[in-house]
């Protein structure tokens, strides 16, 4: 029994690079199989295009399986696409109707300066994660993994904050290009563990200045982060982070 295949319209944001205009072209893929992924589909596209000798799409990818963080684009004005807690990678064909149009653009904010097509420079987070987002405190041989107790509450915060995947989804759906939920997540994360405290109040101040410093916009709550993080990571977060930065504030005083 043959397979059910569809056709999909795309309109693609082109940019050659950082300084070059940049604009939409058009491609269609036809008799696509329903179950691929929509970075297969863009394979897909790339296969024909490098066959007629134009150059292909350029596109971040990397594990696939929703875990890396690596790819991302905006498909139909939505970071990853319309389906809630879910990569681009993983966001499959049989989400749209056969013979849709699809919008395909890069991560919009001025903090990830696009560098070719959909691949943007998302270094910025790497910048804010180095001022404070790890624990630099010798800690010994690896513990046994309940010498250390940690309530339920707080282990499941910590938990749920670390599948933070850095993927600026984030970023690009908010109006404003914050980056608090990222940093809100990074910050809970280890202010939940006893393992963080040491250098709770200074990760804080320190990560939360690097994120101005970068030039992410400020949050005003309007939730579109978590609307669009694949790890469904909640905006409870940022009111962490913001409680530990006040905390560290009057604690430097």
């Amino acid at each position: 029994m043959a397979h059910e295949t569809m056709t999909v319209h795309l309109k693609v944001w082109r940019q050659a690079g950082p300084d070059v205009a940049g604009r939409f072209e058009n491609y269609t893929a036809e008799d696509i199989n329903p179950a691929m992924s929509f970075l297969e589909l863009l394979d897909v596209i790339n296969e024909d295009l490098i066959h007629k000798g134009e150059a292909p799409i350029e596109f971040d990818s990397d594990c696939r399986e929703g875990i890396c963080g690596t790819c991302g684009c905006v498909v139909n004005g939505q970071a990853h696409g319309g389906e809630r807690g879910t990569t681009v990678c993983q966001l499959h064909l049989r989400s749209f109707k056969d013979g849709e149009t699809l919008v395909v653009e890069p991560f919009r904010a001025d903090a990830f300066p696009v560098i070719r097509d959909l691949v943007v420079d998302r270094d910025s987070l790497d910048r804010v994660i180095s001022a404070g987002g790890y624990v630099s405190v010798s800690t010994g041989p690896k513990p046994d993994a309940n010498s250390l107790k940690i309530g339920k509450d707080a282990a499941d915060l910590a938990m749920d904050a670390a599948a933070c995947i850095g993927c600026g989804a984030c970023v690009a759906a908010c109006p404003n290009a914050s980056a608090s939920l990222f940093t809100g997540a990074k910050v809970t994360h280890l202010a939940m563990l006893p393992q963080g405290l040491p250098e709770r109040t200074r990760r804080a101040q320190n990560m939360v200045e690097q994120m101005d410093i970068e030039g992410f916009g400020n949050c005003s709550n309007i939730g579109e982060c978590e609307a669009a993080c694949p790890k469904e990571i909640s905006i409870g977060t940022i009111a962490t982070m913001r409680r530990e930065y006040l905390r560290a504030v009057f604690s430097n005083k």
